[in-house]
């Protein structure tokens, strides 16, 4: 179904600039993403509308054929929603999808491994941290409470449709992810500088959590305490932390050169 929106009064408007914040987001369980790669990486069950710039729809043929609630905007009112400078003029409204537990060991069964986000600030070093997980076999991604949010616009952009297909959990605190990790299977691995363990000396290649701290305060101190493997990056020089995606990146690929090397 095709409609024209000429306002920006319009409700549909204003419900996608609304989630243009997170706490709209949480609320509604919805997010916008930008830019027609985007849109057809997105499961079709999950779109709940299309929008797109009046001179910009001739060069979307793709949208007369979906049987996807799609709205033709005004060029003025479609930049009041847009999410990058060079706007392509296409958007979408997406839900986000929720996983029981059972969906969950279903999907992260025996030697599976996840990625576990403490705190995490950057939405670009959170995206590129989700795509990593997937091209290194990540089987699910789990949130702590304080990690900004990946469903933002940036971190969308950065996960370049990572979210679309893999599980992203967000759990309240330490214990409930201690809690799920066990229901799992899973072991706790954290990075520390109190460790001793090269990373390479021992074995996270299944059956692994694999926290990934802060980009400032590295992984909690209480979370440290709960771990069940704590493990450290050797570094030259006067560094004392890499960078978080770069670190995230050393560590789970030790799980597809352990892979081949067995």
């Amino acid at each position: 179904m095709i409609k024209t929106i000429h306002s920006a009064e319009n409700r549909i408007i204003k419900d996608c600039r609304k989630l243009q914040q997170r706490k709209y987001r949480d609320r509604e369980g919805l997010y916008l993403i930008e830019g027609p790669n985007l849109i057809g990486e997105a499961p079709a069950e999950d779109v709940r509308c299309v929008l797109v710039s009046e001179n910009r729809y001739a060069a979307y043929p793709f949208l007369s054929r979906e049987k996807m609630d799609t709205y033709i905007v005004k060029p003025a009112v479609f930049e009041q929603i847009a999410q990058t400078e060079s706007s392509q003029g296409i958007a979408a409204v997406v839900r986000k999808r929720s996983w029981t537990l059972e969906q969950l060991t279903a999907r992260c069964g025996s030697g599976a491994n996840l990625l576990v986000l403490d705190r995490l600030q950057d939405p670009g070093n959170i995206g590129t941290i989700i795509r990593t997980a997937e091209g290194a076999g990540y089987a699910a991604v789990i949130a702590i409470k304080g990690t900004a949010d990946i469903f933002s616009p940036k971190t969308i952009r950065a996960a370049a449709g990572t979210v679309f297909r893999i599980p992203i959990v967000q759990v309240g605190d330490n214990r409930e992810l201690k809690k799920l990790t066990d229901r799992l299977g899973k072991k706790l691995a954290v990075t520390s500088l109190k460790s001793d363990n090269y990373y390479y000396d021992t074995d996270i290649s299944r059956d692994t959590a694999l926290v990934i701290g802060n980009e400032g305060g590295g992984v909690s101190e209480e979370l440290e305490k709960m771990a069940d493997i704590l493990i450290r990056i050797p570094m030259e020089g006067k560094l004392e932390s890499l960078n978080a995606a770069v670190a995230a990146g050393i560590l789970m690929y030790e799980v597809q050169r352990r892979g081949k090397n067995e």
